[in-house]
Parts: C-alpha cells; sequence; structure tokens
C-alpha cells in the first residue's frame, strides 16, 4: 500500500502550504463578498427611495460591483479554495509541487485580474451589469481583467487535474475519493462553459471596444454568454453538492448514502447542465421555437439528477436520526444536530433550493416565461438559489474549513455566532426574495434605478414592495459584517487546536461501476450534445447575423 493511500484512510489533516493556497483563495472571496454586501445593501436602499446615492456614484455602478464581485468573484474564489483543500485532504493531506504552483499562479492572476475590473467599475467606466450586455461598452480594462480571471481559474483547474491524474497512476484500478471525483466533474463543466464566453470577450468584446472593430455581433455574443452563463449556476452549485454529499453527513455522525449514485449524479448534473443556455434566450427573435425547445427539454431534464440529491440527503438525515434513537414517521428528525451551524447553515441552504428549483422550471417553461421574463422576479429566483442556497451552504463549510486551515478551533461561542448569522440571512433573504417574486409578478422591472414611472398608478404600487426589499437587505447586510467577523476571528483569535475536515464514507465498502470514472467516454457525450444545441444555431448567428451595433455609454 502506497504512501496516498496510507493517508486517505487515517484522515490526515491538510498541511501548511495546501492550507495557505486554500485560505489565499476563500480570504480574497471573502474580501469581495464584504465590498459586494455594501453594493447590494446600497442598490436596495436607493430603488426603494430610502437614499440617494451622491453625485459621483450612481445605481447601476453599484449594481454592476454587486453582480460581478458577489456572483463572479465571491464565488469562484471559494470554490477553489474548498476544492483544493478538499482535494489534498482526500489524497494524502498534501499538494505535490505541480498543484500548488498551478494553484498560485492562477490566484495571480485572478487577483490582477480582480483589480483591474474592480478598478474600472469604481471609476464608473464599466457600468455594464455582471452580464456585461453588449451594446453597452465598458473600458477594454475591464473586459481584459474579466478574462484574466477566467484564465487564472483555467491554471487552477490544471493543478486540481494533475492531482487527480497523480492519484490514478499511484492507485490504479481503485476508484478515485468522491470528493476528488466531484472536483473534477465541477472543473470539466467549469472548462468547458468559459470556452464560450472566453470567445466572445477576446474575439469580440475586446477589439470592439478598442475601436479595431465597429460593430459587435450582438445575437451572437449573448449566445456565447449564456452558453456560460447557466453551466456558471451549477458550477456555484456543484460544490455546495459536494458539501451535501461527503461533508454534511460526516457533520451529522452519518454515511454517504450511496457512492454510486452521487457520481451518477454530477455526471448528469454535467451533462445536462450545459447545453441549455436558449432558455435565458426564450424571448430572443433570433433563435428559432425548435432549438429553444431542445433547450428547454434538456434544462428539465436537470431536474432528475437534482431529486436524486434531494433523495440522497434526506435518506442520509433518515438514516442517522435513526441510529440516534428517532422513532416513529419523523422521530428522526429530532435527532439531527440543529444546533450546530455546520449543519444547519448548508440545511437552510437546501430549503431555499426547494422553491428556487421549482422557480426554475417557471422560468425555463416558453408560456410562464414570457409573464416573468425581465422582472424582478427574476433577480428574486436567483437570490433564493444562489443567494440562499450557494451562499448559506458556503458559510457552513466557511465555518469549519477556515479553522482547519489555520489550526485552530470553531469555538462554542463562534459557533453560535454562526447560528444567529445563518437565522440573520436566511431571513432577510427570505423577505427580500419573497417581495421581488411579488413585485415580478405585478410586472416590476429588473435593472432599474428608483423610479415612479411619472407617479403611475401601477408603479407606485410597488414601492412597498421595494421598501420590504430594501429592509430585507438591510438584514443580510448586517449578516454579512457578522459573518465577516466571525470569520476573522477564527482566522487570528479562536484557540489553537484541530478541528476536523470532514469527509464522510458509505457504510459499507459498495462497487462502483467503472464506467463512471472513464472521462473520456463523458467528455465525448458532452461534445456531442453541445454540438447537436449550438453548433448550427451558431453557425446560423454567424453567417446570417443581423447589422453588428456601435457602442453606447448611456451613464
Amino acid at each position: 500500500m502506497n504512501i496516498l493511500q496510507k493517508n486517505q484512510t487515517k484522515a490526515a489533516a491538510v498541511d501548511r502550504p495546501a492550507a495557505r493556497l486554500s485560505l489565499a483563495y476563500v480570504w480574497v472571496a471573502y474580501i469581495a463578498f464584504g465590498v459586494a454586501a455594501l453594493a447590494g445593501m446600497l442598490q436596495g436602499m436607493v430603488r426603494g427611495g430610502i437614499i440617494e446615492l451622491p453625485s459621483w456614484m450612481n445605481y447601476y455602478q453599484i449594481l454592476t460591483a454587486h453582480g460581478v464581485l458577489m456572483a463572479l468573484i465571491f464565488t469562484t474564489f471559494f470554490i477553489i479554495g474548498f476544492l483544493y483543500s478538499g482535494v489534498a485532504k482526500t489524497t494524502g493531506g498534501t499538494l505535490h509541487g505541480s498543484a500548488l504552483g498551478w494553484g498560485w499562479s492562477g490566484w495571480i492572476l485572478m487577483v490582477i485580474g480582480t483589480l483591474m475590473a474592480g478598478t474600472m467599475i469604481i471609476l464608473n467606466e464599466a457600468s455594464v451589469l455582471y452580464t456585461f450586455y453588449a451594446p453597452l461598452k465598458a473600458s477594454p480594462i475591464f473586459y481584459i481583467g474579466t478574462a484574466l480571471v477566467v484564465v487564472g481559474s483555467w491554471l487552477a483547474g490544471f493543478g486540481i487535474f494533475s492531482r487527480y491524474r497523480k492519484w490514478r497512476r499511484l492507485n490504479k484500478g481503485q476508484n478515485s475519493p468522491l470528493f476528488l471525483y466531484m472536483s473534477v466533474t465541477t472543473y470539466v463543466l467549469w472548462m468547458v462553459a468559459t470556452i464560450p464566453v472566453a470567445v466572445e470577450v477576446v474575439f469580440q468584446l475586446i477589439p470592439w471596444s478598442l475601436g479595431w472593430t465597429p460593430t459587435i455581433n450582438i445575437m451572437l455574443s449573448r449566445t456565447l454568454f449564456w452558453f456560460f452563463g447557466h453551466p456558471l449556476v451549477y458550477f456555484w452549485l456543484l460544490p455546495a453538492y459536494i458539501a451535501w454529499y461527503v461533508c454534511v453527513p460526516r457533520v451529522i455522525g452519518g454515511h454517504i448514502f450511496s457512492d454510486s449514485l452521487s457520481r451518477l449524479a454530477f455526471i448528469c448534473l454535467l451533462l445536462f447542465s450545459i447545453p441549455v443556455g436558449f432558455h435565458h434566450q426564450l424571448m430572443e427573435p433570433g433563435i428559432s421555437e425548435g432549438w429553444k425547445m431542445i433547450h428547454v427539454i434538456l434544462t428539465l431534464i436537470v431536474v432528475i439528477p437534482s431529486l436524486m440529491t434531494a433523495f440522497s440527503m434526506f435518506a442520509i438525515f433518515e438514516t442517522t436520526g435513526r441510529k440516534k434513537g428517532g422513532v416513529g414517521l419523523f422521530g428522526w428528525f429530532k435527532k439531527l444536530p440543529w444546533t450546530d451551524v455546520r449543519f444547519f447553515a448548508p440545511f437552510m441552504g437546501m430549503l431555499f433550493f426547494i422553491p428556487g428549483g421549482a422557480g426554475g422550471i417557471i422560468n425555463a417553461s416558453n408560456q410562464l416565461n414570457a409573464v416573468v421574463h425581465n422582472t424582478i422576479w427574476v433577480t428574486g429566483h436567483f437570490h433564493i438559489t444562489v443567494g440562499a442556497a450557494v451562499a448559506l451552504t458556503f458559510f457552513g463549510v466557511s465555518f469549519w474549513l477556515i479553522p482547519v486551515l489555520t489550526g485552530r478551533t470553531l469555538t462554542p461561542t463562534a459557533n453560535r455566532m454562526g447560528m444567529v448569522q445563518t437565522v440573520f440571512w436566511s431571513v432577510g433573504m427570505f423577505i427580500m426574495s419573497a417581495a421581488m417574486h411579488t413585485m415580478g409578478l405585478e410586472g416590476g422591472p429588473r435593472r432599474t434605478d428608483f423610479t415612479t414611472y411619472m407617479d403611475h398608478p401601477l408603479a407606485l404600487g410597488w414601492m412597498d414592495y421595494q421598501r420590504v426589499m430594501a429592509f430585507g437587505g438591510g438584514l443580510l447586510f448586517v449578516a454579512a459584517v457578522l459573518l465577516i467577523l466571525i470569520l476573522l476571528y477564527l482566522t487570528f483569535m479562536a484557540p489553537k487546536g484541530h478541528e476536523e475536515f470532514p469527509i464522510a464514507e458509505t457504510e459499507e465498502a459498495q462497487p462502483v461501476p467503472r464506467i463512471l470514472e472513464r472521462w473520456t467516454v463523458w467528455v465525448g457525450v458532452l461534445v456531442v450534445l453541445i454540438v447537436l444545441a449550438y453548433g448550427y444555431p451558431i453557425m446560423e448567428q454567424i453567417q446570417h447575423q443581423a447589422p453588428g451595433s456601435p457602442p453606447f455609454r448611456t451613464w
């Protein structure tokens, strides 16, 4: 038995070089999160008519800052830090030289890109929102910065792939650790999904913003963005699923329900989350109804692995609760560790994902999408999926991950404050998203500054909802500040000690089909699905494009 196998069986700690790398990613994520939270609170209060911004700042500037820093920078940095730590943990507690080199190279490039893009937002040279839709034109420095963030994330991915390759070479004929397998799946999705947006930025937006080309193909740029935009949601979700499948069972004293089912769910999410971007473009006139229908069907198929995940998680909860003495129909429910923030925060995220998934089905349905398209309903849906399901899971992970990386402990006081923070975030998100959904059903638009539309009665009726949104946003900001304070305590002031990196195992050895680890098969199937779903429409958009658009700056 080689050293990696021995270390794998005895719960090795994450060594110092790997911990430093992971912590560097995690703390950049939370710096971006803090700035984005402040921008989000200001945004809600401006839209609700509660405050007015100073003359040197505008609503769309802080809206862009909130979206870019929260949805792109916070999530990507945190995910990479989390994955690196788990990969190190499950392959012996360390990262070999090439993985560390790739990781730090990616971090440096991503930080440079973040500073470039963030500076342009601060200077009001990139108030184009996080989708950076053409024909609104940002500074070329903003586009170059975002491109560097993507390229840096690719370098980090090479580090994970190199670690996986080494593990397979040293453990021939064995199934890789589940955390490692899921990390590779997540990064395969990310690598494939970011290629089209990189093409959009490098070959369309940068030359156009520099004035090298006078116009841009709007339809093609949006198609390339949403090729990336929907898989981006699953890039956020898959690491949350990793925590649910692998870490939460250990936290509650249980086991993984099924290793094979867990891997199959991730393969299904990989295959069916990428060729579905047209469901974000159902109202676009330049895409035929037939191609939209194909993407809608593939979108709805994603429900299957989501239901597999829900089944697995509640099976784990019930079996664990019953082993702890729970009797009757729901007696097991009382035996779960409700006062442990490592479980409570991710569980609240799971609850939010139930209405979030239902809202996703509505958004992807052609007739229903026509009702809610471009209303603030979509923003509400976005917040209860990413802002609640994903964010709460990331918070729950952070409460044990940072002590693991710093050699400190999650104290009872920090745990209690984490519980308070989770409640504040959950209540604030529920209030804000409920107001957004309701206002969206009444026609309230998204992406708009405060306006009464010349005192139109319908618009005046939205004002109460917008104030409720602002109140929910205020609670979220309080929760964000509390979270940052807790994490600073866990990083620098908590007592030194050992905190477990929770990695669950199956209760009994289970055979796993070898086909699940044959990446040439699954990547090949994925490429076929992408070609079938996107090949002809993109070719048409290039060959029969509408007149291009010159750049516009509306701020």
